[in-house]
């Protein structure tokens, strides 16, 4: 094991196997846009919150192997199932060979594909710009959750025993579930007493399950069932509300076949076929399902507290939405052709900033709340013994002044491709320019969200400038007169002129993290990547080199920043950032160093999970870390391939959006003129 106190450490890689956790690149995501599932490699499903991503657990082995609560499935005498995601679907298939017979499971959150016209076209040009709110789909176009996990089994070959194991442990484990009988279904209330509640579980199957004998644990369900070649056996466990009509055990098959048709259908859409296509193909279906379908907003991760070093206390709730994505959500939803889906993304954004306060927050519950109260749940012993498991995150108190520019950044790009921002967004836009045109020079707490006094950080001096440019860009596309744009112009010049004073340090020869201090931040590898400096500009080269060399791990793994150097208030290390190591590949493109580039790139690629999926941090060792699947990783995969595609000097993404800009500007512009 390397020293850990060094930036580049590994975490012990036996100490996950020595606690009994399984990987965390092993598990298998599964969704529906309402909640979220981790299947285990031993195909028990591990993590699952009820009624919402972000709500109690009902499965959580993935944190505590004693009282998590899980739903084993296995057949007798197998070996370890060899698993895969069906297509570019999130249907998970398990193959299981026994001793006298192999069966085939698929495991998924069932959606229900729609039908033509059952969501809610965007709205017309003239409806919008006359300020209506153009109507919202009750949920993302192309399907929607039935609400209820499947497991469904067949016998392809001779005899197989199966054995489903239920252990739901309500409410973060804090209690044993108590099933009631009511005809062919359980049902188990989810209140915090076990009993009262409104929100409930049901199960029910082509096997009934029955209370497990004492000895298997208060509350245990087990149903066992012999199949023989071309027989099969499904499970329904709904995790809201009560049994909807037409969700029969027997119809499992069916269930699958549409969910996956589903999200096959909804992938199919993306127009790539670039470098690493298959990981940006199944990166897409990532977000896609991170998506909440109640609102439009993007998770950062469905877990909690999955740890960003083995041991350690780096552990926080993911299950909320941050300002910081917003950009490159909506950036990489748009060019792979997914409108709709970033349009209710930008509009969940801008409608939790509404006339809230004089400051943005940085996050957003599901339901456009901002208050997300932080606990620790003391009786959980965390993934690999890595206490405190956390709910909630206090990091909304703070202020991130990066939030504004990723939001202007986010709004102004779906303006040039689709032209459809109403007035009410614009206003709200205009009001969040002039806030920050008047607050750019406070410190505040930063990208990285650093528990400690706010600081003057450069990657927030960026983001101000980003915020003002936008503003300015966005001001002249819309023609709005009735602004202070000069005003605008004016701040965004000066914090650039700040930012090139004081961001830059003669003496390291870089851009460095924070004013008055020596310590490097991979996050202003995006000092090219926004615009504000070009690609091959020699202080961005410098600052790229100095990043790699103080920062990296290996030939391609890149940390954020030395804990040690930044002081942000824990002794501990943590792994090597995923997001801030695809985004040295697309500095590396824009500084014309594109085979270097490439072989970060393709090292990268080499290390995604067997899923195709990939967490928030790695150790040198290639170890995941962090929570899982992580929306800014994929997000940052997706930019990187796109950069390498287009091997220019600019940031590929922001260039097609300009192109789309263009282009649309030249059909209004023919249309008018034929109307002449």
């Amino acid at each position: 094991m390397s020293d850990p106190t060094s930036p580049t450490a590994s975490p012990d890689p036996t100490g996950a196997e020595r606690a009994g956790y399984p990987p965390i690149g092993s598990y298998a995501f599964l969704s529906d846009c309402h909640t979220a599932a981790l299947v285990g490699p031993d195909g028990a499903v591990e993590w699952l919150c009820s009624p919402r991503f972000d709500g109690p657990s009902v499965f959580a082995r993935i944190l505590d192997r004693g009282v998590g609560g899980a739903w084993e499935l296995t057949v007798e005498g197998a070996d370890p199932p060899v698993r895969r995601y069906v297509g570019d679907s999130l249907v998970l298939e398990s193959r299981w060979h026994g001793p006298g017979g192999e069966a085939v499971v698929r495991d998924l959150l069932a959606v229900h594909p729609d039908s033509p016209g059952s969501t809610e076209p965007p709205a017309g040009k003239e409806e919008e710009r006359t300020g209506a709110e153009p109507p919202a789909s009750a949920h993302p176009p192309g399907f929607s959750a039935a609400g209820v996990l499947v497991r469904e089994v067949r016998c392809v070959s001779g005899r197989v025993r199966l054995t489903s194991r239920v252990e739901a442990r309500p409410d973060h484990g804090r209690h044993a579930a108590r099933w009631t009988p009511e005809g062919d279904v359980l049902r188990c209330a989810l209140g915090r007493d076990g009993e009262s509640g409104t929100d409930a579980l049901w199960l029910t199957g082509t096997t009934p399950h029955t209370p497990a004998p004492a000895s298997d644990g208060d509350g245990v369900l087990r149903a066992e069932v012999e199949l023989t070649e071309g027989e099969g056996a499904t499970f329904l466990l709904g995790y809201r509300g009560e049994p909807r009509p037409g969700l029969d055990p027997a119809a499992g098959g069916q269930l699958a076949e549409e969910t996956t048709a589903a999200w096959q259908s909804w992938s199919d859409r993306a127009s790539y076929d670039g470098p690493a296509a298959d990981l940006v193909r199944r990166g897409g279906v990532v977000l896609r399902g991170l998506l909440s379908d109640e609102t439009g907003g993007l998770l950062a991760a469905p877990t909690t507290s999955l740890p960003e070093w083995i041991g350690g206390t780096r552990n926080w709730d993911y299950r909320y939405v941050w300002h910081r994505d917003a950009a490159l959500v909506v950036l990489v939803l748009l060019r792979l052709g997914h409108e709709e889906e970033a349009e209710r993304y930008l509009r969940f954004a801008l409608n939790g900033c509404v006339d809230r306060s004089e400051r943005m927050e940085p996050m957003l519950k599901l339901d456009g709340t901002t208050r997300i109260d932080e606990s620790e749940l003391e009786h959980l012993e965390g993934y690999a013994r890595s206490r405190p498991v956390r709910v909630g995150n206090e990091a909304y108190e703070q202020h991130q002044m990066d939030s504004y520019g990723h939001v202007l950044d986010a709004a102004y790009t779906f303006q040039q491709v689709t032209g459809r921002l109403t007035d009410r967004d614009l206003a709200e836009l205009w009001r969040l320019t002039d806030i920050l045109a008047g607050i750019w020079r406070e410190p505040d707490h930063g990208l990285w969200e650093a528990r400690g006094e706010p600081r003057h950080w450069t990657y927030s001096r960026l983001y101000s400038w980003l915020a003002l440019d936008r503003g300015v860009r966005l001001a002249e596309l819309c023609g709005e007169t009735g602004v202070p744009v000069d005003r605008w112009r004016a701040e965004r010049d000066a914090v650039r002129a700040d930012l090139l004073e004081h961001g830059w340090d003669e003496e390291v020869g870089a851009f460095v993290q924070a004013y008055g201090e020596r310590g490097m931040d991979a996050a202003l590898l995006h000092l090219s990547l926004q615009g504000f400096i070009e690609g091959d500009d020699p202080r961005m080269v410098a600052t790229i080199d100095r990043i790699a060399e103080e920062l990296g791990d290996g030939d391609h793994l890149i940390h954020r920043y030395d804990h040690k150097v930044t002081g942000d208030g824990f002794e501990e290390p943590e792994g090597a950032f995923l997001m801030c190591s695809f985004d040295m590949v697309s500095a590396l493109v824009l500084a014309g160093r594109t085979e270097e580039a490439q072989r970060r790139f393709d090292a990268l690629c080499e290390q995604a999970g067997p899923f195709g999926l990939y967490s928030e941090q790695m150790g040198g060792d290639g170890t995941f870390l962090g929570n899982y699947p992580q929306a800014f990783t994929h997000l940052a995969l997706i930019e990187a391939a796109m950069n390498l595609e287009a091997a220019e000097h600019r940031d590929a993404l922001h260039s097609w959006a300009e192109r789309r800009g263009r282009e649309r500007a030249e059909r209004a512009e023919g249309d008018h003129a034929a109307e002449d």
